[in-house]
């Protein structure tokens, strides 16, 4: 039955997808081919719609399949109005896709910091820039070796590429391990958390210097599966009891805003230590 279910899941997911696709694309180039600031406001806000439309309908469908299986703690005193960073553990393919249909209407649409390469990507990139997904552009050490004079250009570039985010909010999404948890991973690590990989705050510092003036709040968000975390087909399939998902609003430190994390060490470490302390906390709900 498991099996089957997850089937139908797979062709829902593919007739919403294949619905939604085509209007998403057809207005993200009428928001490319017009570049008139108002339009354009009122063409991301169309485009957010659409994309909470097919979150919407994956989540109903993987609810009437298979019950409701998320269990959600903290999710008062949020607002549509505010800026956030989003920081998570990160156990499963499954946690996005879930993170969305948890954070709908309640925070500004989640984003994802991309690669600046990735706009480049046949329709997926027409879509991530439709929908204002922040593009940052990262030099590489050795290029910074060769070429001095451009450190600390990339966060220039990502800052001017978020001015239009002081138009309107947005919630942007980290996963500070880098990489799903996995037992062989923990160990690998040796890792002081019980429940967690090392938080990494590359992500975090560039996303507070190149926006964090604009934000006043982290969403500190942990998040476990009961029996273990699913893979993408064992979600599809409902093939695990439940998700308890914890959220905790934290405020941000003014001292950790709008700094150069490539540039300013001293920021560097604060930032990693107040990271840290921040694992710890999830750890131990997670413990809990």
């Amino acid at each position: 039955m498991a099996q089957f279910k997850g089937t139908v899941f797979l062709i829902l997911l593919m007739i919403n997808t294949v619905f939604w696709v085509p209007i998403l694309l057809f207005f993200s180039l009428l928001k490319f081919i017009l570049p008139i600031k108002i339009i354009q406001n009122a063409l991301s806000k169309l485009l957010i719609w659409i994309a909470n439309n097919w979150i919407w309908l994956n989540a109903t469908s993987h609810s009437l399949l298979h019950g409701n299986k998320t269990q959600v703690n903290g999710l008062q005193n949020l607002s549509m109005e505010d800026w956030y960073l989003v920081v998570s553990n990160h156990c499963s393919a499954a946690d996005i896709p879930i993170l969305q249909s948890v954070f709908k209407h309640r925070i500004p649409f989640l984003k994802f910091f991309l690669k600046k390469e990735l706009i480049y990507i046949p329709l997926l990139g027409l879509a991530w820039w439709a929908l204002d997904f922040p593009f940052m552009r990262r030099f590489s050490a050795d290029y910074l070796a060769k070429n001095p004079n451009m450190k600390g250009k990339d966060l220039e570039v990502t800052k001017k590429a978020c001015e239009k985010f002081k138009d309107y909010p947005i919630s942007v999404i980290n996963f500070v391990e880098g990489t799903r948890f996995t037992e062989a991973k923990h160990e690998k690590q040796h890792s002081k958390y019980k429940h967690l990989l090392k938080p990494k705050s590359g992500g975090v510092g560039f996303v507070l210097g190149s926006m964090g003036e604009q934000m006043t709040y982290l969403i500190l968000v942990s998040i476990k599966y009961l029996p273990k975390a699913p893979n993408a087909w064992q979600y599809m399939s409902g093939k695990y009891d439940k998700v308890q998902i914890n959220i905790n609003k934290v405020m941000i430190p003014d001292g950790l805003k709008g700094k150069n994390y490539i540039t300013d060490m001293p920021f560097r470490k604060d930032l990693q230590a107040w990271l840290n302390d921040l694992w710890l906390q999830e750890d131990q709900k997670l413990e809990d």
